[in-house]
Order: C-alpha cells, then sequence, then structure tokens
C-alpha cells in the first residue's frame, strides 16, 4: 500500500528581509515605497525596452528617481543638496533595484561616484557636482583600479591652463551618457584623482555587453581637460574605500537576486504539476531548494555586517572603518557565488521554459555574471581576505 501523497502547501513564508541590521520602520517603510515605484516603472516589459534603447535606460524614470524619491542622492549630504541618509538606506534602494533589474546608472552615480567624492574631503569638488548629481541632472561614473595602489591606463600632464589626460578608459559603466568621468591616474606624486566633463576631447564608443541592463562604454581621452580631486597623490586610501563601498553595494544586489529567485521558484513548483501531482513535492526539488535557501541566509547575513561597517566607515567610525576591507570581500565572494547558483536553479527549475531568452530568468543570469567580475570575481577576493590576514603566499 502506497503512501497519500501529501498536497503541496499553499503558501511558504519567508522572512527574506533586508541585508541591514535590525532595520528601522522608516527603512521598511523606504523598502516599500521604492517596490512600488518600481513595479510601475520597472516590469521586465519596459526592461526588455529600455536595455535595447540608444542610451540603456530611461531618462525620465530617472529623474522621477531623483526628484520625485530624493533616491539619487539619498547618501548625499544636506549641505549638498542630498537627503542626508547613509549607506544603509541606499542599500535598501540598491536592492530594490536589483530585483526590478532597474536600468539606470544608480550604481555608478549614487553609490560610486557619490562615494568616492564624498571619500575625497574636497569641498570644492562635493559642491560643485554633488547638486547636481542629487536632483538627477548629472550622470556621474568612475573608473576604478582593482587595487588601490595602482591606476588607470590614462596619463596625466600638467599645462599652464591646468590638468590634461590621455589613454583609454575600457568598459566603463555607463560611459556612454556620463557628463562626469572620475578617473584615479598614476602622477608624480602617486595615484591621484581626477574628475574629467565629458566633452569633445572624449571619444565615446558604447559596447554591447552580456548584461544590457547596465550600459558600458569605451572611452578615448585627446587632451582632455581635468581637474584633481583631494590632495595629489593621496587617491589610494579613497579608493580601496569606495571598491569595499562597490563590493557592498553588489553583495547586497546578489542577496537581492537570490532571495527573488527563491521567490520565484517556489511559486513555480507549487503550482507546475507533473505525474498527477505538483513538482514542488518531489524530494529532489525539495533539498535543491532548501540548499538555496541556507545559501541566501549566508549571502544575507555576510551583505548585512559588510553594510553595516560600510555605514559606520563613511560616518567615521575607526572601527567599522577597520572592518569593512575584510566585510565587503566576504560578502563578494558569498554573494557572487550564492547569486550564480541561485541563477542556474532559476533556468533548470522552470524546464524547457527557462531555457528560453524569453523568461526573465535570463536577464537575472546575465546581470549574475557580469556582477561576478565586476570589482573582482569571489576567487580574487578571496585572496585579498588572505592577503588581509597575512597568511603565507597570499596576494594583495
Amino acid at each position: 500500500m502506497t503512501a497519500p501523497v501529501r498536497p503541496a502547501r499553499e503558501t511558504v513564508e519567508l522572512d527574506l528581509d533586508p541585508v541591514v541590521l535590525a532595520p528601522t520602520a522608516e527603512q521598511r517603510q523606504l523598502r516599500a515605497v521604492v517596490r512600488e515605484f518600481l513595479v510601475e516603472v520597472s516590469p521586465e516589459e519596459r526592461v526588455r525596452r529600455d536595455m535595447e534603447s540608444p542610451a540603456g535606460y530611461d531618462p525620465a524614470t530617472w529623474t522621477r528617481l531623483a526628484r520625485e524619491l530624493d533616491l539619487v542622492g539619498l547618501a548625499v549630504p544636506e549641505r549638498f543638496g542630498g537627503s542626508g541618509y547613509t549607506v544603509t538606506e541606499l542599500a535598501v534602494v540598491v536592492e530594490e533595484a536589483a530585483r526590478a533589474l532597474l536600468c539606470a546608472p544608480l550604481l555608478a552615480t549614487a553609490v560610486l561616484a557619490a562615494g568616492v567624492l564624498q571619500a575625497s574631503g574636497d569641498e570644492a569638488a562635493c559642491a560643485r557636482w554633488l547638486p547636481e548629481l542629487a536632483r538627477g541632472d548629472l550622470v556621474a561614473t568612475v573608473t576604478l583600479p582593482d587595487r588601490p595602489d595602482s591606476s588607470s591606463g590614462v596619463t596625466a600632464r600638467a599645462t599652464a591652463a591646468g590638468w590634461r589626460l590621455e589613454g583609454r578608459l575600457e568598459r566603463v559603466l555607463y560611459g556612454h551618457i556620463a557628463g562626469l568621468v572620475l578617473v584615479v591616474v598614476q602622477t608624480a606624486e602617486g595615484p591621484t584623482l581626477f574628475a574629467c566633463e565629458c566633452g569633445p576631447a572624449i571619444t565615446v564608443t558604447p559596447l554591447r555587453v552580456l548584461d544590457m541592463t547596465r550600459g558600458r562604454a569605451d572611452l578615448v581621452l585627446w587632451d582632455a581637460p581635468a581637474v584633481v580631486v583631494g590632495e595629489p597623490g593621496e587617491a589610494a586610501p579613497l579608493v580601496g574605500m569606495v571598491l569595499d563601498l562597490g563590493r557592498t553595494a553588489l553583495a547586497a544586489e546578489a542577496v537581492a537576486i537570490s532571495g527573488l529567485v527563491l521567490e520565484r521558484c517556489l511559486d513555480y513548483v507549487r503550482t507546475r504539476r507533473q505525474f498527477g501531482r505538483p513538482i514542488g513535492s518531489f524530494q529532489a526539488l525539495k533539498h535543491r531548494l532548501a540548499d538555496l535557501l541556507v545559501e541566501v541566509e549566508a549571502a544575507r547575513s555576510a551583505a548585512a555586517y559588510a553594510v553595516w561597517s560600510a555605514a559606520g566607515a563613511v560616518a567615521g567610525d575607526l572601527s567599522a572603518a577597520a572592518q569593512l576591507p575584510m566585510a565587503a570581500c566576504a560578502a563578494k565572494a558569498v554573494g557572487d557565488d550564492t547569486a550564480g547558483l541561485a541563477a542556474a536553479e532559476f533556468v533548470q527549475m522552470h524546464g524547457g521554459i527557462g531555457f528560453t531568452w524569453e523568461h526573465s530568468a535570463h536577464l537575472y543570469v546575465r546581470r549574475v555574471r557580469s556582477n561576478s567580475v565586476l570589482l573582482g570575481t569571489s576567487t580574487a577576493q578571496r585572496r585579498r581576505i588572505a592577503h588581509l590576514l597575512g597568511l603565507p603566499g597570499a596576494g594583495a
């Protein structure tokens, strides 16, 4: 006599909370507002339309994001035209944007460019560009080296009229629409941060890349005028901090995408039937979903710690700043691995339809693959952790 088949549960409630330690009511409300907004402006059909457009995003949506919701300048101080919140609230926005695959220069502008300008401590540069950035009038991007003590392939020379930059910058995030490029160049004093406003002296070549939801371009600088941001030769420490800030944001994206995938897979296996029963009742799929949940929660914990460290470091907490490099690398490494697993399960658990380009799984697969190499692979992050721990033979 065979045992009766238990029906699949109608609902599965998962506590997939944000990558914020002990979120406040205000942060939960922020998440709800942002998610509701993105449901309106970034459904899948809009994502596919925007990523195929010449600009790679919808300027009207970007303007609303900046002016209607004040999200682009969320972590920009109020004296520079921002909302004066912290990296913690910005992480919430980054998560929700990743869930919706929002086609917008949020990472390049609101996280990296705003972060490096503030970390430079250059009040004049912040006053000049941050207000425009917060209003959504300026798209800014950053080309950061993989290591704080190195620089791009661009050269700088001082002239009577000011600094001039020459060279090639490859695969620059939203470089085809950026009005401001922040680049680290090796000078006689050491690695120096320059700000270069886009104009006739910069040749732009948009690229068709794997993840079309996040535009890239090659830039060639031909004697382009630029100004020093911060102190000459002092870019290494601020670059290190902004790299870790970027890794933290990418870890938050990985958690958001992995959590979404888990939700979508659970919904599907509860409704898809084979052999007269929901496929979610099959033991093999239960094990795979349980394994994915364990990985998602591990990535969430690592990302939450990185977000806490990043928020503290930006606020001037020396203890948090000391912990940020290790926390950011760990969160990026664990997040990339988890998102890779989630993306693979997204495709496989949806069977034949999951392998077609028309299914949304492939949009997330491409974002995950692209993020896995941005600011260093998981292998590179583990190598840096070993270096930070002082292990013998570990490279920087």
